[in-house]
Formats: C-alpha cells, structure tokens, sequence
C-alpha cells in the first residue's frame, strides 16, 4: 500500500492522473473504494454490476457519499495524462 500511495503521489506531482484498478481473483474487499476517494483518483475500474463482489465496491462509494456530504465533489475532467491536456 505504502508504494502505490507513493506513485500515486509521484504521479500527481508530475501532473498525471491515476486510475485505481481491482485484479482478477477480486472479492468483496471494498478498500479499492476507498483508496480512490482517498487519492482524489477521479476514476476507478472495478467492472460491471454484474457480481456481487463489484457492487459491493459500488455500494460502499455511494456510503463514502453519504458519509462526506456536501464535501463530496466528484473530479469530472480525468485522464491517464497529464492534467493540463485532459
């Protein structure tokens, strides 16, 4: 964990954006949710609503929402490069 919040971090600093992505194998381990709010990701790539283990992922963003209220702000210009031609 300590690495990716460092390249994320690496990553934003150089202007580039990220995208939090799950593995094959997931289960219903909701931290990739958190991590995307955490990161200010803008994107997260979990798959469709099609298995439990995905709207599991789902359903905790929407707690995560709830939970920040009016501090929730949804990132709407992203993008794998840099900031500035997104």
């Amino acid at each position: 964990m300590t690495e990716t919040l460092q390249t994320i971090a690496l990553a934003t600093r150089h202007g580039y954006r990220s995208v939090i992505s799950h593995r094959s194998g997931e289960t219903e381990d909701t931290t990739i949710a958190d991590l995307a709010v955490a990161t200010n990701a803008g994107q997260i790539k979990t798959g469709s609503l099609s298995r439990s283990e995905r709207v599991a992922k789902y359903n905790r963003l929407l707690r995560i929402e709830e939970e920040l209220g009016d501090r929730a702000v949804y990132a709407p210009k992203v993008g794998l490069g840099p900031k500035f031609l997104a």
